[in-house]
């Protein structure tokens, strides 16, 4: 073993006898053996070096609490839209609405339901706004804007406060309180809690007989009239015979020709 290490390092001018030769003869095994490792450390970047790596896909990430995943459809907020608005309350003498018209990018403009029932809407001026729901309104103000003044409109219709009181009606003959009576604003109101309202029907009313006088609908200088059968209503349950009273209404109960 001696003799082939002996010939190895005369190969390589070293001289195995001399304590300085063994000090070469170490330092050219350590040299050797980091050559070894220095080469397969290169090799094994290299390898990863040219592997590429596998990035995350955000799409497939799981979402962090509390946030919305990403997306790249745009989301139209429900205050933009004109299908989110109010479809139930209509609209009174007095209720205060803010108005605006989205392309516009501009802040919302107050307007009040005048006495006539109407809006004093920008760029149209007056516009009927009474007993149509915020929706209805939107739409017919939509289509005004678009067939004079606008490419597309997507009018915003909200009711900021409602009138206290839709205006008043009259009741007279067999009530226990004839008179002016306020139609409240925030509920439906019909004949049958108006008399109610006016404190019932006295002991000779003619239940079946009640008739309701009216400006007519056409928007004409004529009056209409309603014969409506509260006695059913109320005896009966047939509340679909129920008629919703209006501003302006004359309701007339008589009394029946023969008391017993």
């Amino acid at each position: 073993m001696k003799i082939a290490t002996t010939k190895v390092l005369a190969r390589a001018g070293i001289d195995a006898e001399s304590g300085c030769g063994r000090v070469r003869a170490g330092a050219v095994i350590l040299c050797f053996l980091l050559s070894g490792f220095s080469l397969l450390a290169g090799e094994s970047k290299a390898i990863h070096e040219n592997v590429p790596s596998k990035a995350p896909n955000p799409l497939l990430g799981k979402a962090v609490a509390g946030e919305p995943p990403a997306t790249n459809v745009f989301v139209i907020s429900p205050t933009n839209s004109m299908e989110a608005l109010d479809d139930k309350h209509t609209l009174a003498i007095g209720d205060v609405l803010s108005y605006r018209v989205v392309e516009d990018e501009e802040e919302p403009k107050k307007l009040i339901v005048t006495d006539s029932g109407d809006l004093e809407v920008p760029l149209l001026g007056r516009f009927p706004a009474e007993n149509l729901t915020c929706k209805q309104l939107a739409r017919k103000l939509q289509g005004a804007l678009v067939n004079k003044y606008y490419y597309q409109a997507t009018v915003i219709i909200a009711v900021d406060a409602r009138a206290r009181s839709r205006g008043r009606l009259y009741l007279v003959g067999a009530v226990g309180k004839p008179g002016p009576l306020e139609i409240p604003s925030d509920e439906v109101f019909t004949l049958s809690k108006a008399i109610l309202n006016a404190g019932g029907f006295t002991d000779f009313a003619d239940k079946k007989k009640i008739k309701i006088t009216r400006q007519s609908s056409t928007g004409q200088n004529s009056n209409e009239t309603l014969i409506v059968d509260v006695g059913e209503i109320f005896d009966k349950g047939r509340t679909e015979n129920d008629v919703t009273v209006k501003p302006g209404d004359l309701i007339y109960i008589p009394e029946r020709m023969i008391r017993f």
